[in-house]
């Protein structure tokens, strides 16, 4: 299947930001990786906020595609752990800088954050523990965990070794399997 034109631009767009931050994206900056002319670009998004709003929803579209996939369903027919432990390996193994940048730094506005609030809702919803409730605080702590390290790594742009990505996830897994048990 053929990617459209307009997929074509907002991955371009993500390469932009993955390689210099949210605050690069710009009508031609973008035309540039995407291989466009500014009129092309312009073709397909009216102004920089449109663009904007749609590498949001792009981005958090990939992020969702990711948890369905480490859950191997959607959120709908998945547990709370599942959609817990999914959204634990994403955040923690596979999110990318591009989406990590946009999620942090591009949520400028209600209208930039909803496509990322609407997916961590679905995948990972902040309940209020109870501190009798092991069950619900351990995923809140894995959560909070998950949550933490992408936060890390965004604001520092540092990448932790696979390794102890690997373990760090397998480590929230078995804490969130533990209480599905």
């Amino acid at each position: 299947m053929r990617t459209s034109k307009r997929t074509q631009i907002l991955e371009a767009a993500a390469r932009v930001v993955e390689r210099e931050g949210v605050k690069s994206v710009t009508f031609d900056s973008v035309a540039a990786e995407a291989g466009l002319t500014k009129g092309g670009l312009l073709y397909h998004f009216a102004s920089r906020d449109d663009l904007v709003q749609a590498i949001h929803q792009h981005l958090a579209d990939q992020w969702e595609a990711s948890m369905t996939a480490a859950a191997g369903k959607p959120a709908s027919q998945a547990t709370a752990a599942e959609r817990l432990t999914a959204y634990t390996r994403v955040a923690t193994q596979s999110a990318t800088r591009a989406e990590l940048l946009f999620m942090l730094e591009g949520s400028t506005t209600a209208e930039h954050a909803a496509p990322w609030n609407a997916v961590i809702e679905r995948w990972a919803p902040s309940p209020t523990p109870a501190a009798d409730d092991p069950a619900t605080l351990d995923r809140f702590i894995a959560r909070l965990a998950a949550d933490g390290l992408w936060l890390y790594e965004s604001l520092t742009a540092e990448r932790l070794d696979p390794d102890l990505r690997q373990a760090i996830a397998e480590r929230l897994a078995a804490t969130l399997h533990r209480d599905s048990d």
